[in-house]
């Protein structure tokens, strides 16, 4: 229920997410949802010197939390809605985001939200970019079937309860 999303992911599902991710050339890393900050670190150790990390809540308690732990100058956490993305990404001064990772209960949001994000991810991403997504219900990939034409799926049973991993490319086929 609405717990969900603050049970830490399993450091093995994390490595397993992160693992695609061609950090010499991610200079914007973007995440929604994180809860506590498990992937906030993973990502921050990868992550190239002049790199940053935007992370979106909309809860103001986790936000306050990350700004109060996460000590490094190429981190910002912004309260606000995953939907806004684009005016997120662009108020910070990037053009678009190489990688966007979700751990949001799409299945759970209210109606509408979970489209308008999806839509949004796509959006933002550059070509070559990917949208990473880890859920505990199969639905997400409905929502990025839209506008992802390949999307990588796994099952990992480290995880409990097991989580569903959508990596969504943006292909240059696509475009336009």
């Amino acid at each position: 229920g609405r717990f969900s999303r603050i049970i830490p992911s399993s450091r093995h599902t994390m490595y397993k997410m992160l693992a695609p991710v061609r950090w010499d050339e991610c200079k914007l890393f973007v995440e929604y949802g994180h809860g506590v900050g498990t992937i906030c670190r993973p990502v921050l150790d990868r992550l190239r010197r002049d790199g940053q990390l935007i992370v979106i809540d909309t809860n103001p308690l986790f936000i306050d939390y990350l700004r109060a732990t996460i000590l490094d100058s190429r981190f910002v956490a912004v309260l606000g809605s995953a939907a806004d993305v684009e005016d997120i990404v662009a108020a910070h001064g990037h053009d678009h985001a190489d990688y966007v990772i979700s751990g949001l209960p799409f299945s759970t949001l209210p109606d509408g939200v979970g489209p308008a994000i999806a839509a949004a991810t796509h959006r933002v991403l550059r070509t070559g970019g990917a949208f990473l997504v880890y859920q505990f219900t199969p639905r997400a990939r409905d929502f990025m079937a839209k506008h992802f034409a390949r999307i990588d799926s796994g099952l990992e049973w480290v995880n409990v309860p097991p989580a569903f991993l959508y990596l969504g490319w943006k292909d240059a086929a696509r475009e336009g």
